[in-house]
């Protein structure tokens, strides 16, 4: 009888991971989601009006125009069924962007002393779109849940074992799924946002040549910041040389969408 159980719960399990497999726009990538896309939209946006009545919002009508122009653009070949297209432009030194899912875009204006023009604009905020058309997001939901799920599983099958023994486990297992699991799928979704991004500023008219300038320049920008010297095998992003790298072997295919406006 516990044998039929444990077969239950395996094939039950197994079922549920088969019919949360998706695909990645695009790329073709299969990735799994346990949340569905209303669910990841709703964070989204209640993410996005929390953050704009704690943040300062650019008042300089240039900049806020330039964001406006290019992220338009760029959402206009974007893959996003559902997207409630917001661009905010806010206050902050700090050099980033993000998109949140169902369409909700943030550019800190730290990064526009690195974007220089309008395709490195739409570099930035391409690659960030990407991230929410991938559905990145729900994906790292569902890698946390599992992951959650098999601490818990791996608590109590340990749980008559020694304190001490138990404290160990549970912490090489913290630290294992962090530094195999976690780490290397962040690394996966920064080089598939890039690629992703790649095509659609050059679907959108721009240069995607630009995209290995601007990642150049930000490069020479960690550099003057004193980027710490973390291992690669510890970064949530890969380097800078890999990402240009990269871009290198992508541009062929993004130069067969790009039509000049």
């Amino acid at each position: 009888m516990k044998q039929f159980k444990k077969l239950s719960v395996v094939w039950f399990a197994a079922t549920i991971l088969l019919c949360s497999c998706a695909t990645v726009p695009e790329t073709g990538r299969t990735q799994l989601l346990l949340v569905s896309s209303s669910e990841e939209i709703q964070l989204g946006i209640t993410s996005f009006e929390k953050l704009k009545r704690e943040t300062p919002i650019c008042k300089d009508p240039q900049i806020n125009e330039l964001v406006q122009k290019v992220g338009k653009r760029i959402a206009a070949v974007a893959n996003l069924p559902g997207a409630q297209w917001e661009f905010v432009v806010f206050e902050s030194k700090e050099a980033n962007a993000f998109c949140l899912p169902g369409g909700k875009v943030g550019v800190y204006t730290g990064i526009l002393q690195v974007t220089k023009n309008e395709a490195g604009l739409a570099t930035v905020i391409g690659h960030e779109v990407a991230h929410a058309v991938a559905r990145h997001g729900g994906e790292r939901i569902s890698q946390a849940l599992l992951l959650q799920t098999g601490e818990s599983l791996l608590g109590k099958a340990i749980s008559s074992a020694d304190p001490k023994l138990q404290s160990a486990t549970l912490l090489a297992y913290g630290v294992g799924s962090t530094v195999a699991i976690q780490l290397p799928h962040s690394r996966l979704q920064e080089s598939e946002a890039d690629h992703i991004g790649l095509i659609y500023m050059a679907k959108a008219g721009y240069d995607p040549r630009e995209a290995i300038a601007f990642w150049q320049r930000f490069s020479e920008f960690n550099r003057t910041q004193g980027a710490s010297n973390v291992p690669a095998f510890l970064r949530t992003h890969p380097l800078d040389e890999k990402r240009i790298e990269q871009l290198k072997t992508w541009l062929p295919e993004a130069l067969s969408y790009y039509k000049p406006q």
